[in-house]
């Protein structure tokens, strides 16, 4: 009996031992103080989670206190902004229920905030956030209001856009009591230890000059805000600036991508490592169709070499719409893998779920090539790219 136990523990601890060494295994680094995970649900609204989780970081790392601001009252005041520019621009306008960080500042300077337990939004039937109805019956008012069969708009419509935004998020509060003490949406914003006017987007493209602010082209940039346009290494080096320094980095970027899994939590950028296979080895590769290459590559079985990103690299996936603006998170940390190779770790909103409670593992490679812009306090962009930038 004795005998069959140690044969038992001696297989077990072996085939723990080869279960531990396959696929990807992580070491947190630098971790910025977070609130928790959140869950968008079926809502396509990552760029307010995102940008007010961010926020939420914000508040802490000014000594504020940990606290949970409402999605839906950012939600539901930008749509009513969309809906009256998609209006004006006769229907020439991306309407949709996407958007970007800046919506989110916007929002907030424009209509204040308020904390989640004053204002859910979730006024039907729901638990979370389920947009199906809410986006088709506003496209559809907006969709009939272009068409003017009056001839002309009424000077009813914005009233009729506010009712039913009212019925599905519920009525604005324009005062509240939090914590025993009474607010409006805009002191209650005013009270919070951060300046909206230091947030900034900034990214890394060819086709408009480094140093300079431009209208990054992409649909959900209804609002036609700026980002800041820097060289690549310079992107990368406001990221590492910003987490050394106990910020955090609200990240806009393609999820669409073979390299990114949501089973395994993963980013990579893969690359077959030619120069470290033997003759064999390389024969048969050499051998393989492309997909199948392709299918060797993105196994998630174990780290591997990823490519080098260049600056044209990223210009040539954006130009050739390989990268696309499709979701946001916030980057929170840095992590290695088991072979020392540097990853973020980042916030999703996708709710707390495998392998990793809700974060997720971005290679550097990954976040050098798939990002599309992400805000930032400026005061964490290091001071001679300020200076280069001319930002105050």
């Amino acid at each position: 009996m004795k005998r069959l136990t140690l044969i038992l523990i001696l297989v077990l601890g072996i085939s723990a031992q080869g279960f531990s060494q396959k696929g990807y295994k992580f070491t947190d680094g630098k971790l910025v103080r977070t609130t928790s995970v959140k869950d968008q649900s079926r809502s396509g609204t990552c760029w307010c989670y995102s940008a007010l989780s961010f926020l939420e970081n914000e508040i802490m790392r000014a000594g504020g206190e940990e606290m949970d601001l409402s999605e839906m009252w950012i939600v539901r005041n930008i749509y009513f902004e969309k809906a009256v520019k998609y209006v004006r621009l006769h229907g020439n306008l991306n309407f949709a229920v996407g958007g970007a960080a800046h919506d989110v500042t916007n929002g907030i300077r424009n209509y204040g905030i308020v904390p989640e337990e004053v204002y859910p939004g979730l006024n039907y039937g729901t638990k979370k956030p389920y947009f199906n109805e809410i986006d088709a019956v506003l496209k559809a008012y907006v969709d009939a209001i272009i068409k003017a069969p009056n001839k002309k708009l009424t000077t009813a419509w914005q009233d009729g856009l506010n009712a039913i935004l009212d019925a599905y998020f519920g009525v604005r509060p324009e005062k509240f009591t939090y914590k025993g003490k009474e607010y409006t949406p805009k002191s209650f914003a005013e009270s919070l230890p951060i300046n909206i006017d230091d947030y900034v987007s900034v990214g890394s493209f060819t086709h408009h000059p480094f140093y300079t602010e431009f209208i990054i082209e992409v649909p959900d940039n209804w609002a036609w805000d700026t980002i800041y346009n820097v060289p690549l290494d310079e992107m990368m080096a406001i990221i590492d600036n910003a987490l050394a320094n106990d910020y955090s980095v609200e990240w806009a970027t393609d999820v669409s991508e073979r390299g990114f899994s949501r089973t395994q939590a993963l980013g990579i950028v893969p690359e077959a490592d030619l120069e470290s296979m033997s003759g064999t080895e390389a024969e048969r590769w050499g051998k393989l169709s492309e997909r199948e290459k392709e299918n060797a590559l993105y196994k998630f079985d174990k780290p591997g070499k990823e490519k080098k990103i260049t600056q044209q690299m990223r210009q040539e996936a954006f130009d050739n719409y390989e990268t696309t603006d499709d979701h946001g998170m916030v980057i929170i940390g840095t992590a290695t893998d088991q072979k020392g190779n540097p990853y973020f770790k980042v916030k999703n909103s996708w709710d707390v779920i495998p392998p990793y409670d809700g974060y997720y593992y971005f290679s550097r490679p990954f976040v050098a090539y798939k990002t599309m812009s992400y805000m930032v306090n400026k005061n964490a962009i290091p001071k001679d790219i300020r200076k280069a930038l001319k930002m105050k």
